[in-house]
């Protein structure tokens, strides 16, 4: 399946380093070479860089490594394609504008049945992907509850967790979305984060031969999470969330987060 990398940070911090070694796994180090993603936040807005080729093998991926966008927000993806061809209209991550902000997603694993059980109005899919149609569903959802405001962080995100909950029983759905500001993450099988703040350390990647000291890089005040399919680093302490378990970070830290029952059809 897909691979995920996200960031939530309370000072504007790059992601050249974890997605250095997420870059390998499209098709050096992993068999995920259908296209890859990653979408930048600078305040309200985004910036997007997607290529449907391997990411080991992209010039743009190589350009992500290499120019330090720094964000508070960050998602990306590596693809090992299941539903849709590949081709850039069906590359993650997806960008939607609701409620006056830049809300992106990406999703990690296979859902079946998705156009009969997630029926959807007024938000259509682009490409043809069931993650893509998971995601316009979800912003239908959040249309028909709250109308034409957003609302409070906690009411919005436990909604949202609900609505995860719901795609995850038609198969496999890791989740992130973010509008930016707030990073939510919701486990099916596989997700790891951690949290890096003062004391910070060093690091050294799993699929690449990178490491780097945290220490002369930031500030006692600052304060990254990090959040992946599997752990990139070899020496840092990675936390596994357990199935149907969600996380909501906002500059960096953990506001909220819950177990949700769920029984699989």
């Amino acid at each position: 399946m897909c691979e995920l990398l996200a960031m939530s940070a309370n000072v504007p911090t790059d992601i050249c380093f974890s997605f250095s070694g997420l870059m390998q796994r499209g098709g050096n180090t992993g068999p995920h070479r259908d296209g890859w993603g990653v979408t930048f936040y600078e305040g309200k807005g985004c910036r997007s860089f997607k290529d449907p080729k391997p990411s080991a093998q992209s010039p743009i991926a190589e350009l992500v490594t290499k120019y330090p966008m720094k964000s508070e927000a960050v998602i990306c993806h590596i693809r090992q394609a299941n539903s849709g061809k590949v081709c850039l209209e069906n590359t993650h991550p997806f960008v939607r504008q609701m409620w006056g902000r830049n809300w992106t997603y990406a999703h990690n694993g296979q859902l079946k049945d998705f156009e009969k059980k997630l029926p959807i109005e007024f938000h259509l899919p682009i490409g043809t992907t069931d993650s893509e149609h998971a995601f316009c569903w979800i912003l239908d959802q959040l249309h028909l509850e709250f109308g034409a405001k957003q609302v409070d962080a906690k009411l919005l995100f436990d909604f949202i967790a609900s609505l995860a909950a719901k795609i995850d029983k038609l198969g496999v759905a890791n989740i992130i979305i973010t509008d930016g500001e707030y990073l939510f993450a919701y486990c099916s099988n596989n997700l790891h984060w951690l949290t890096r703040r003062a004391p910070f350390g060093q690091a050294s990647l799993i699929d690449a031969e990178m490491a780097v000291d945290f220490q002369k890089e930031t500030t006692s005040n600052d304060v990254v999470t990090v959040i992946a399919t599997k752990p990139l680093t070899d020496n840092e302490t990675w936390h596994k969330m357990s199935a149907g378990q969600w996380q909501l970070f906002c500059l960096g830290k953990l506001v909220a987060g819950d177990i949700i029952c769920q029984e699989k059809a």
